[in-house]
């Protein structure tokens, strides 16, 4: 079972599992009236449970896993009693099911946990190190409590599922990301304009040492991110929190250009007063650091930034169908 199986990261799992020969695969999630069903058009499911049902559907099932990608995901969001509710509360409800059913269970958390970077982007899996962790936004302090409380579990040993897994999340970009507005990648929104030869508009920097630019994330490719959740699942006997990221930050500018380039252009960028109300809580700088997911074994390499805008742009972005 994937929750959020219809939304970026978790249709793309979906995506991968059907193209390894598997359609046993039950989908929770929210389609909405946006177009968000598009994402599994091309996708064969063995059942779709609305999350209001999924309590009483999982009753007396048997899986082979739970993918739980669902969560209100806008670092934005300002409603809390929503936030707790989705992003800790049924994860919680989730991994208890999942303990009880002895179900491996891996769950999406977010490099947000890390807040303005401080405190450093290290996965390691101790409560004194997720403790020193201060997120910026209401989003990634709904992630953070769920990672605390399974490390506080871990920790006092009582029950977890035989494997239980929390994936922070860098900046993930690629195809199936449209139904998400304002939280796009940059590339995705702002790719028709690149086309039509419209300059692109990045924010100024507002902090000595950094250009403007050239503030910097660790963006990875989904099909990256993808091929990482699905070694989890090849690989029960691993369990803990690990960085999805490509361990390299790269500017803004650098992503845009990738975006130009593929496009056969040179880059035409123009920066712009950043909003107050967000200059306070700017990250101007992520980079996972993924010796610990190495450490437990994962060896594939990662596509490199203009490889991967490469390929988003000529086989979806630039193509006739843009959904995978």
């Amino acid at each position: 079972m994937i929750t959020g199986g219809a939304g970026f990261i978790g249709s793309n799992v979906v995506a991968s599992l059907n193209e390894a020969g598997r359609c046993d695969i039950v989908v929770s999630d929210c389609l909405g009236n946006d177009g968000k069903w598009r994402n599994l058009g091309s996708r064969q499911l063995a059942d779709f449970v609305p999350p209001a049902d999924l309590q009483r559907w999982l009753d007396g099932r048997k899986l082979d896993a739970v993918v739980h990608l669902g969560a209100i995901s806008s670092t934005t969001a300002t409603d809390g009693d929503a936030l707790i509710e989705t992003n800790f509360r049924l994860p919680l409800r989730l991994l208890d099911w999942c303990a009880l059913t002895r179900t491996p269970f891996i769950y999406a958390s977010s490099a947000a946990t890390y807040g303005d970077g401080s405190a450093g982007f290290s996965d390691e899996v101790s409560l004194a190190a997720l403790k020193r962790l201060k997120p910026l936004n209401l989003y990634g302090w709904s992630k953070h409590l769920f990672d605390l409380a399974v490390v506080a579990r871990a920790a006092r040993k009582e029950q977890l599922p035989p494997q239980w897994v929390g994936l922070k999340f860098f900046n993930v970009f690629g195809p199936n990301e449209y139904h998400k507005g304002e939280m796009m990648s940059l590339v995705a929104k702002r790719f028709d304009e690149a086309k039509v030869g419209r300059p692109i508009r990045l924010f100024k920097s507002y902090r000595a040492g950094v250009a403007d630019g050239e503030q910097k994330r660790d963006f990875i490719y989904v099909d990256d991110a993808v091929a990482i959740v699905n070694w989890c699942l090849d690989t029960p006997s691993v369990s803990g929190i690990f960085n999805v990221g490509t361990g390299t930050a790269r500017a803004f500018r650098d992503l845009i250009a990738a975006m130009f380039a593929a496009l056969g252009r040179e880059p035409a960028i123009e920066y712009i007063d950043m909003p107050e109300s967000i200059r306070g809580s700017y990250q101007y700088f992520t980079r996972a650091e993924t010796e610990n997911l190495r450490r437990a074994g994962y060896n594939a390499d990662f596509m490199s930034l203009e490889e991967a805008v490469g390929r988003y742009v000529s086989c979806h972005l630039n193509g006739s169908d843009r959904y995978r």
